[in-house]
């Protein structure tokens, strides 16, 4: 057995089954609505267990970053204390609130009227009360402090000085400035991109920032500071009109998280745009012509269904305990998008069922060809998701398992809940009702006599007594575009090589905006882009990228300090850092043993310090040099004995880091130094924890990628069991991957956590379209390329653009959205199902009819040939055996032993005629056992004229919601429950019209692909279907 001939066996058992619970929904589907919609209310009562996080360290911060171990390092030796502060040595962000000052006319700040408004913007703030319920504070109360006094901003106590600084009779010195009464600026901590002399005289002052540290001792304490900071918030946006000469850019510790909070309410709006959209699109789009097979309110049950199904997966979720985040409001659109798609493909399966059947045969049929399709798109993407879950980023694992789960959700949702709807509404089809108002309607064929407003709005159906009359049977106009069309101009070989020159042009400017890929979540892009601290972001960049960082050196181990030789290896290691691109020289450093070993050198003698061995050396250290008001007291960790130094910590600054690839290239270099040392040492910085991303983002991002990637070929190889056409949805993959990197990058979207997320999602979505595509061209009858493609754009030409611009709108309202977090989810996904739909429509067909099954370069190996007749068999005699064709039946005769069951292969057309055998003519061939007969007579215009599309259309379960593309009661004949009884249809018959084939066979006279090329399984006596 053929590899593709195993994996079809996944497709027969899938058919088999949908086909079981087609019928079982469409006999009972009270239960198939009423249990979804019982599960959906009781997972909604996990909404009232949301936990809703919204902390971005650890929402967009790797779990798996160097930083967070770095942080742990420095934690276990020198752990926060807000008694003796220093925000050079924190942890972690804290608590605080930052103003950045700038003139409004952008002139220096140095000028009486101007500084006067920053000394009063300095009292306003530090005077902002806040009631815990039983006492007011004021920032007194609530400061980290420093030997027990609040940190200031030193720099407002410049005021005194400012007339004679103006006036000339003062210099400020830069970077340090002691005035005459022994106050000490170090204006470097204050001041942004100062003008400084060849001198080092301070000239112009743009821009300065006022820092205020609230204290973390305890909860309350932290409870109290983020009172405070919002009272700061408000209190501000009062004043800003009272300053006249300064802006003033602000910025708290809880800004990044109430910007992801007003991200999530900002976007509910939209959500309600949307799924107005939606709507709209489905009621539209599930319309025709016929108003009694019209199938507008099924198209809102399909948005129903997956809105039903998305609130499902999310209570379950939460009632699990999975936190919930602002970017989830996403999945919602993404899951309508996905869930209309299903809705399509079912409405069309549905639609190409007998309509002389009865309803739970039709659902049957309509779950029997829809398998494939739904199956593949919904495994597709639920392992896209999936695959996410198992990336280091919290955010997007959060994502990608509610997603995920909605899917599978949305899946089952729609084979119970909306399959029971179609099934509802199907019972009104087979009554004949409006598919509207309910109320019986007459077909188009019998209302002729009615008014024009009756045959364009009510008259629908087919005649029961002409179920066959071209009135009520019309193709659909964009399908036959498709393949008149848009198939017909592909297969010229001009257009072809027009084709794969524009998709090099694609591909080429796809691979130059890869080169240019930025890297790395901004800060600013988890803001909404009308956000206070837009401004903040914007003036940080411009003028305090001089001296960003403070960064801890951390050097651990049991070292012998006393040791002139440990002390030689600390001093290269600090020197080496001072020598780095991105650090400032030694002036910056605060390095204790560096300032005890001159302090040793230079005070020996007059404070006769004994230091001539390691326990003098330690005691005199440690009362000396690292008492209680020493900054480097908490530089230098102890054992438990308090005689062995187990960690050190140093202080470095960094300079002119401009930019996030900066940010990202700092920490390397300086992560490269210390891993190039001999000590054991490490770097931190709090926002080290952020720039991880960067590092990681891009590994990160290619591993998901290429796993989901690796498991979406295995898919498509399993439901489409032909190496070739999997090896082209695999390029094709690759190829709409690389466009949407590419040109999401030209359209001013990073590589970070956020786009990570939509490229992997985009692995499921590019999938879709070219699996279909790909697995309508084998699956076509055509004896050659040029005919398969017209055959597979023909079928799913108007489904693609269905699902595609259904996705697009699902998504559409997020451009317009205030955040860069939903504005990246529409770029992204516009791309792909742009991109998936320029490929399943124009490449994917040009690339198969040149290399892929029944093309010249593959030859004829590729091509779905049917069985080859035995010219040399005996000719029959004996006992009668039934053949259709056209619609007349012939009798043949032949022996017993000749006799096989019978087995009637699909209909193959030329696009002319049906041929058969070598031989082209009006007459359609039949085979059965060992000889062929063929019956002269034409078919019914209207059967010979649907006899080209049936049997792809038949295998695929896609196509279109339109109006009857492949009417079933012309391409599988007319129904064992026709209007009048089997003998009048024998006595008075049209002549045109086909004989009822309940008398012969269960499948309407044709067998299966399958069928076609193994002998049929004899059936039991008395069974329906066989020859009679």
């Amino acid at each position: 057995m053929k590899c593709s001939e195993k994996f079809k066996i996944v497709d027969r058992v899938l058919t088999a089954w949908f086909k079981k619970l087609g019928h079982a929904v469409g006999r009972r589907p009270g239960y198939f609505v009423i249990v979804p919609l019982f599960l959906t209310a009781l997972a909604g009562t996990g909404f009232q267990r949301i936990h809703y996080e919204d902390d971005p360290e650890y929402l967009f911060s790797p779990l798996t970053g160097r930083a967070k171990q770095e942080r742990a390092i420095v934690q276990k030796y020198f752990p926060n204390n807000f008694s003796a502060f220093n925000a050079g040595r924190m942890t972690d962000l804290g608590k605080f609130v930052r103003l950045l000052v700038t003139a409004k006319d952008g002139g220096t700040l140095f000028r009486r009227d101007v500084f006067e408004e920053v000394v009063q913007l300095d009292r306003l703030v530090t005077n902002v009360t806040v009631d815990s319920g039983e006492s007011r504070w004021t920032f007194d109360d609530l400061c980290a402090r420093w030997n027990g006094k609040c940190l200031q901003n030193s720099i407002v106590t410049l005021l005194p000085y400012l007339d004679d600084v103006l006036s000339g009779n003062i210099s400020l010195t830069y970077p340090v400035w002691f005035s005459d009464s022994y106050d000490v600026f170090v204006f470097p901590a204050f001041l942004g991109s100062p003008e400084v002399s060849n001198e080092g005289l301070l000239g112009e002052v743009p821009a300065l920032q006022l820092l205020y540290w609230g204290s973390n001792h305890s909860d309350f304490d932290i409870n109290i500071s983020l009172k405070w900071e919002f009272e700061v918030l408000r209190v501000l946006e009062e004043a800003l009109d009272d300053f006249e000469h300064i802006n003033i850019a602000r910025f708290t510790s809880q800004t990044l998280q109430t910007e992801l909070e007003d991200n999530t309410i900002s976007i509910m709006p939209y959500m309600m745009v949307t799924v107005a959209i939606m709507v709209l699109f489905c009621i539209v789009t599930s319309m025709m012509g016929d108003w009694v097979r019209s199938k507008p309110l099924v198209g809102l049950l399909g948005v129903i269904s997956a809105t039903l199904a998305t609130g499902t997966a999310f209570g379950i979720l939460m009632y699990a305990g999975l936190p919930f985040i602002g970017i989830n409001l996403a999945a919602p659109f993404l899951m309508l998008g996905i869930g209309i798609d299903d809705t399509f493909v079912m409405l069309a399966a549905w639609r190409r069922t007998r309509i002389q059947d009865s309803v739970p045969e039709r659902l049957s049929h309509a779950y029997e060809e829809a398998a494939v399709s739904i199956t593949i798109t919904s495994l597709t993407d639920m392992f896209s998701f999936w695959v996410g879950a198992i990336t280091p980023f919290p955010s997007v694992q959060i994502f990608c398992v509610y997603t995920g789960m909605s899917v599978v959700l949305t899946y089952l949702w729609h084979i119970t809940f909306f399959g029971a709807c179609m099934a509802l509404f199907g019972y009104m089809e087979e009554n004949g009702q409006h598919s509207v108002t309910f109320a019986p309607v007459l077909p188009v064929s019998e209302s002729e006599d009615r008014s024009i407003w009756y045959r364009m709005f009510c008259s629908g159906g087919i005649s029961k007594t002409d179920p066959w009359n071209k009135k009520d049977n019309k193709d659909h106009v964009i399908m036959v575009f498709f393949k008149d069309g848009v198939a017909r101009l592909l297969n010229i070989p001009a257009i072809k090589a027009f084709v794969i020159m524009v998709f090099l042009v694609y591909l080429g400017v796809a691979i130059w905006g890869c080169t240019m890929v930025k890297e790395g979540l901004e800060r600013r892009r988890l803001s909404k882009d009308n956000s206070y601290s837009v401004q903040f972001y914007d003036v940080e960049d411009k003028y305090f990228r001089e001296h960003p960082y403070r960064v801890q050196i951390i050097v651990e181990g049991e070292l012998n300090y006393f040791d002139p030789v440990v002390q030689e290896q600390v001093e290269t290691l600090m020197q080496t850092f001072e020598n780095s691109s991105y650090v400032e020289g030694d002036f910056y450093t605060e390095s204790w043993l560096r300032e005890w070993t001159v302090f040793v050198t230079t005070s020996h003698d007059i404070l006769n310090i004994n230091v001539t061995s390691y326990g003098s050396w330690l005691d005199s250290l440690k009362t000396i040099f690292l008492n209680d008001a020493s900054q480097f007291s908490r530089d230098v960790a102890f054992d438990e004995t308090g005689q062995k130094i187990v960690a050190s910590r140093f202080i470095i600054q960094t300079k002119h880091v401009n930019n996030t690839l900066e940010d990202k290239d700092m920490m390397l270099e300086l992560r490269r130094i210390c891993r190039e040392s001999e000590l054991s040492c490490s770097i931190f910085h709090p926002l080290f924890v952020f720039f991880d991303q960067f590092v990681l983002v891009r590994t990160v991002s290619i591993q998901s990628i290429s796993i989901a990637a690796g498991i979406m070929c295995v898919v498509s190889l399993i439901f489409i069991p032909n190496p070739i056409c999997s090896l082209w949805v695999a390029f094709s993959i690759l190829s709409i991957e690389i466009g949407v990197i590419g040109y999401m990058t030209l359209w001013d979207v990073n590589l970070d956590s956020i786009s990570m997320i939509n490229l992997i999602m985009c692995i499921g979505f590019s999938v879709d379209f070219s699996a279909h595509i790909s697995y309508a061209y084998m699956s076509a009858h055509g004896r050659s390329a040029d005919e398969r493609v017209e055959s597979c754009l023909h079928a799913l030409g108007l489904p693609i653009l269905q699902g595609g611009f259904s996705t697009i709108l699902g998504v559409s309202t997020l451009y317009f959205a205030p955040s860069y977090i939903f504005v990246t989810f529409f770029k992204t996904n516009f791309l792909v199902i742009f991109f998936g739909m320029v490929h399943g429509i124009f490449l994917l067909p040009v690339l198969l009819s040149l290399f892929g099954p029944g093309s010249n370069c593959c030859g004829a190996g590729g091509h779905i040939e049917p069985e080859e007749t035995d010219k040399s068999a005996a000719p029959p005699g004996g006992d009668g055996i039934y053949y259709l064709s056209g619609g007349r039946i012939a009798t043949l005769h032949g022996t017993k032993a000749c006799q096989l069951p019978l087995r009637i292969p699909r209909p193959q057309s030329n696009g002319t005629a049906l041929s058969r055998g070598g031989r082209t003519d009006s007459a359609v061939r039949l085979q059965t056992g060992a000889f062929t007969v063929a019956e002269q007579d034409s078919p019914p215009p209207a059967l010979a004229a649907k006899a080209e599309q049936g049997s792809l259309e038949k295998d695929l379960g896609l196509g279109t919601s339109g109006e009857d593309s492949s009417e079933s009661s012309l391409s599988k004949g007319a129904s064992k429950g026709g209007a009048a009884p089997a003998a009048a249809r024998r006595g008075h018959r049209p002549k045109s019209a086909p004989l009822s084939l309940l008398e012969m066979y269960n499948n309407a006279g044709y067998v299966s692909d399958d069928e076609t090329s193994s002998p049929r399984r004899p059936r039991p006596a008395g069974a329906r279907g066989g020859v009679k």
